[in-house]
C-alpha cells in the first residue's frame, strides 16, 4: 500500500484500486478532496540526466571529490573545468541481459547519461588537477594554493 498525501490504494470499500497503463490523471475522493495523481508508464529514460552522487573532502593539502561510478567505463567520463565549475559527465550503459529480460520486477539501477556539477572555490591549483579510478569509484584531487601571508611594517 502506498500514500501520496493522504491519496493510498484502496478506497472506503477495501476494493483496491489498480491505476490504468496509460498516460492519464487518477483521481480518488477522501474527506471531499480531489486529488490527481498523473501515472506516467510510457517514461523515456533515455531522454533523461542523472546526477552522480560525490562526497567532497577538505583536506590541509586539498580538496578531493569522490564519486562511485559502477558499471561506467573510466574511458566514458569527462571531466571539464570551466573557471571554477567542475563537471563530471558520462554514460552508464545498459547490460545486453535487460533485452532478453520479459519484465522488470524491481527497477533502482539508472543507466544513461549522467552529469554533476561542482563549484569549487578560486583558491585551488586548477593546473594540476588529477583524477583516478580505484574500485569503481573516481577520485579527483585538487590542490590548494599556498597562499603566503606576512606582517608589513610601514616605514615612520
Amino acid at each position: 500500500m502506498f500514500k501520496i498525501y493522504g491519496v493510498t490504494d484502496t478506497d472506503k470499500s477495501n476494493k483496491t484500486i489498480y491505476p490504468s497503463h496509460n498516460t492519464h490523471p487518477v483521481s480518488e475522493h477522501h474527506n471531499s478532496q480531489d486529488i490527481d495523481v498523473d501515472i506516467h508508464d510510457n517514461h523515456d529514460h533515455e531522454t533523461d540526466i542523472w546526477q552522480i552522487a560525490v562526497d567532497i573532502l577538505d583536506t590541509p593539502s586539498s580538496i578531493i571529490i569522490v564519486a562511485p561510478i559502477a558499471g561506467v567505463d573510466p574511458a566514458d567520463i569527462d571531466i571539464g573545468l570551466s573557471r571554477n565549475i567542475l563537471t563530471v559527465s558520462g554514460n552508464r550503459k545498459e547490460s545486453p541481459i535487460y533485452l532478453d529480460s520479459r519484465r522488470m520486477l524491481v527497477e533502482e539501477c539508472f543507466y544513461g547519461a549522467f552529469s554533476r556539477s561542482i563549484i569549487l572555490p578560486e583558491n585551488l591549483g586548477f593546473d594540476e588537477i588529477k583524477a583516478t579510478v580505484e574500485h569503481n569509484v573516481i577520485m579527483i584531487t585538487i590542490p590548494k594554493l599556498t597562499l603566503i601571508s606576512k606582517s608589513i611594517k610601514v616605514d615612520r
